[in-house]
């Protein structure tokens, strides 16, 4: 599928879930709303009725104005124009909210004009343990003379009960809308491995076709007749047979590697290893490449450094990395080995003058089949497996890799071992 028609299904996908989530949020604030008035009209109706019964219990009339008046979302006042009393309008309270299925936990106090105070009455709730608020003291009101006060505590939780189907429902949208985002990852994911796997196969043919190509050509000059009588003629092209082939076995064992540290973490054969002497191998085998671009490696330990690992694995490490320092450099290599001692540990560095990576493909260069993207140009080849195997081989280690880069500046990558290497330290690294 092409990246448009992704980004297209992805962004109907992504506004119709919007969509519906705003929808949703609609109409649950519309439920509650709902819920709300249902309730404040039942409140109403039932303060209302109790107002009246204790008028017609006192043998008074009840105000011509309505005697309920909503002091705040939870808080109620009712005007009765006597004396009130307290187990009566308590009972009232309690059967009228029955009636009207009003059940949620409340708390009343009744005005004392002796003292101008509202006293107290008592907190009524469903359940048996449930311990009163620690505020008690209701709100007075000036316009009246005789009159209770009635208080909700628990006004949201009831109401957001009575919501169950809306509750349930959004549940089921959040639950949709994390899956939703998860697809999504995983499409994109694979649609970014796919694009590395394309990336990975392009590089191969060309990695492939170029040996092959002078294989064939080298072939093809040995064939002629007059080829025998040249000896000279005959070693050379015979030579470039054997180092394109060799060239052509190497990377696939390269990715036949890479292929078996997937499928299992290989076993290292872990030995004390001269770090300093194995440097120095590896520096005399690549001075002609060095030397054919003008360059020259340097190193620098100033003490010598007995390491425990495994020695193909840490020749691979320290190849894959100078090589890389030799491929990537425009101009004449300048290559410096740093072999310092730490705090905790010792620092191993590769230091360059090459052609720098920007600091938005930093975090991927050891990510596998990754290369810094270039176009359709393909000057360096490989197959963007080198740091990866790196990566892997080191933290197999038990060590660290850290990169610093300049774009048209240079690298450094620096590994780090700790000193105690296979002993427990409370901070081994650096």
């Amino acid at each position: 599928m092409k990246s448009s028609t992704i980004r297209w299904v992805i962004l109907g996908a992504a506004v119709s879930v919007i969509g519906i989530v705003f929808t949703q949020i609609y109409w649950v604030r519309k439920a509650f709303t709902l819920e709300e008035e249902q309730f404040e009209q039942g409140v109403n109706t039932s303060l209302y009725n109790v107002a009246k019964k204790l008028a017609d219990y006192n043998g008074t009339i009840l105000p011509t104005m309505s005697p309920v008046k909503q002091i705040s979302s939870n808080y109620f006042i009712v005007n009765v124009n006597d004396e009130i009393d307290a187990n009566l309008l308590e009972h009232y309270l309690k059967d009228e909210f029955s009636k009207r299925n009003i059940h949620t936990d409340f708390d009343y106090a009744i005005y004392d004009c002796s003292t101008d105070e509202m006293v107290y009455g008592d907190y009524i709730s469903l359940k048996s343990d449930v311990t009163p608020p620690d505020n008690q003291n209701l709100q007075k009101y000036d316009e009246f003379d005789y009159y209770f006060g009635v208080r909700f505590p628990e006004r949201a939780a009831f109401i957001t009960n009575k919501m169950g189907i809306w509750i349930f429902s959004s549940i089921i949208l959040l639950i949709v809308i994390i899956f939703f985002s998860a697809t999504i990852f995983i499409i994109l994911r694979q649609k970014r491995l796919s694009e590395v796997q394309k990336d990975f196969i392009n590089n191969m043919t060309h990695e492939f076709k170029t040996p092959l190509s002078t294989i064939g050509i080298s072939a093809d000059v040995l064939l002629q007749q007059n080829a025998v009588a040249q000896p000279e003629r005959l070693v050379k092209y015979a030579q470039i047979i054997k180092s394109e082939a060799n060239r052509l076995n190497n990377q696939v064992l390269r990715v036949l590697q890479m292929a078996k540290h997937d499928k299992e973490h290989e076993k290292l054969k872990f030995r004390e290893v001269d770090l300093v002497m194995l440097l120095n191998l590896i520096k005399n085998n690549l001075h002609e490449k060095v030397a054919a671009k003008g360059g020259s490696i340097t190193i620098e330990a100033p003490f010598e450094f007995m390491v425990k690992a495994d020695e193909v694995h840490l020749s691979n490490i320290l190849n894959n990395l100078l090589e890389n320092a030799i491929q990537y450099s425009r101009q004449k290599p300048e290559i410096k080995i740093e072999l310092k001692e730490e705090k905790n540990c010792v620092s191993l560095a590769f230091i360059d003058n090459g052609i720098g990576i920007a600091k938005e493909h930093q975090k991927k260069v050891f990510d596998k089949f990754f290369r810094v993207p270039k176009g359709n140009v393909h000057d360096v080849k490989g197959f963007g497996l080198g740091l990866n195997y790196v990566r892997n081989m080191v933290q197999a280690h038990g060590w660290k890799i850290t990169l610093e880069s300049e774009l048209n500046k240079g690298t450094t990558f620096t590994i780090l071992i700790p000193k105690h290497h296979g002993k427990k330290t409370e901070n081994p690294l650096c």
